[in-house]
């Protein structure tokens, strides 16, 4: 069952001799439980393609569908709404709240929503991610794969249809790099959780159930 997909996805940036082709009518489907990376170099159009699916920023023409929702037919409040509910996203600054501490960190998303913590769910993560003892700490106390750590724990914590991961272990040394991509490994598995990650490293790449790779705006390769 396809969890993810884009039809033809176009992103131009400006207009005729100055007119940037960053996505140039992308196609791909991804299946729940799916972890793929999405490789490819600087300026190759990954990070775009990253903020197109999580609905970021909206394409020139093309369509996006998360979980059977066009999710670019939606008015603004709608689609931050559904980004919000579908969608976790792990970035490579962590994006954790500095004044908050870890378990805050974690349900902050489900209180924005209003919605009340599943706390079979959450004890579950905590425990898969190692962070129980960590829970009263501020993210300043904690070292960068503990804080990788709260942020893939803040994006499952909603039980999101997909995962996004923008270089999640692009300021982490490489042992540090190694034990992230494990628990990405984990989680999707645990808790059969979608998870496309952007990378440029290889090797990271690898991790992966399945590697996309794009080239000037376009798939060339689908292993």
């Amino acid at each position: 069952m396809e969890i993810l997909k884009t039809e033809n996805l176009v992103k131009t940036y400006g207009k005729d001799d100055s007119a940037v082709h960053a996505l140039r009518g992308v196609n791909i489907g991804i299946n729940k439980g799916e972890f793929v990376a999405v490789v490819g170099t600087s300026g190759s159009g990954k990070s775009t393609l990253l903020h197109m699916l999580g609905g970021l920023d909206r394409p020139t023409s093309g369509k996006v569908y998360v979980d059977g929702n066009d999710i670019f037919s939606l008015k603004d409040e709608k689609l931050t709404i559904l980004r919000r509910r579908k969608i976790g996203f792990v970035f490579q600054s962590f994006n954790l709240v500095p004044i908050l501490n870890v378990r805050e960190n974690i349900l902050l998303p489900l209180e924005l929503d209003g919605v009340k913590p599943d706390k079979a769910h959450i004890d579950n993560i905590i425990e898969t991610l190692d962070l129980g003892s960590k829970l009263t700490k501020l993210p300043s106390q904690l070292s960068g794969g503990q804080q990788q750590r709260v942020a893939i724990a803040r994006a499952l914590a909603g039980n999101p249809a997909v995962i996004l991961a923008d270089e999640p272990t692009g300021n982490l040394d490489s042992k540090t790099s190694q034990d992230v991509m494990s628990l990405f490994r984990i989680t999707a598995n645990k808790f059969n959780q979608t998870i496309v990650m952007i990378t440029h490293n290889e090797d990271i790449a690898q991790t992966a159930d399945r590697i996309i790779r794009i080239e000037d705006g376009q798939v060339v390769e689908r292993v």
